[in-house]
């Protein structure tokens, strides 16, 4: 982007915050989430895919010790989040997370070569899809979506990586109207084909889903937002990705 379609584009959205906050006194919440949609546009204009985000870190991360069972979360906001909380992100084990928020699988597939097959893990636990129903960039069909991930699967498995395939989690509309960009069919539907690509690929399928869900909704006391999950929310998703890292490794 030049440096003044920039600095208009800036403007733009400080000229609509000013007349926001002028026109309705309560849009503090609104305004907020205006600049962390623009903040992410504008590392996407400068580095679409994040490959620097975990650029430094990788360079820098030795490789695999003798006999370490190294494993690599690939994922969006939820995966970034991991650890940020009371419960920390698998204290003590050689597992790496992976997560940049706001991305989407075709972006998780580009970097998949610089953040997961360079650390040389024995597992890969994959999360992604929930801002593909949401478009947050380009408008990204469910058969895209299947594309993106049967190609980082195919890459993994070339690269004798074993596969932990992760479900979407469940939304709740108790907080905030989250079903207007993330449907909870859709949810549903993407799952449904990520748990038949999972037994067809011979990954492991890991059913948050299930567990997480109340209905169709993410249990309220597992979400401060209805969408992230919180302490408790992450609690309950450790124990699962554990289950499901042993069964990749053939473990019971």
């Amino acid at each position: 982007m030049k440096p003044v379609f920039l600095k208009l584009t800036l403007g733009i959205v400080a000229l609509a915050g000013v007349v926001g906050a002028q026109k309705a006194p309560n849009c503090a919440a609104s305004l907020a989430e205006l600049e962390q949609r623009f903040e992410i546009q504008r590392k996407m204009l400068a580095d679409w895919a994040g490959l620097v985000r975990y650029g430094s870190e990788n360079a820098e991360l030795p490789k695999p010790k003798a006999g370490e069972t190294r494993v690599v979360f690939l994922g969006d906001d939820i995966t970034e989040r991991w650890g940020e909380g009371k419960t920390p992100f698998f204290p003590d084990k050689p597992y790496f997370n992976r997560g940049i928020s706001g991305q989407t699988t075709p972006q998780m597939l580009v970097r998949f070569r610089q953040d997961v097959i360079k650390l040389q893990p024995k597992v890969v636990v994959i999360q992604g899809g929930l801002n593909d129903i949401a478009s947050l960039y380009e408008p990204i069909t469910q058969q895209m979506t299947a594309e993106n991930i049967a190609s980082i699967v195919e890459l993994a498995k070339a690269n004798n990586i074993r596969v932990v395939l992760c479900s979407l989690t469940p939304i709740n509309d108790a907080h905030k109207k989250q079903s207007s960009l993330r449907p909870f069919g859709k949810i549903i539907g993407t799952n449904g084909w990520l748990k038949d690509y999972a037994a067809a690929s011979g990954s492991v399928y890991l059913d948050y889903y299930s567990a997480m869900a109340e209905g169709r909704n993410l249990k309220k006391e597992l979400s401060d937002d209805g969408i992230l999950p919180n302490d408790a929310g992450y609690a309950v998703m450790a124990s699962l990705a554990e289950a499901a890292i042993a069964q990749a490794l053939g473990k019971k």
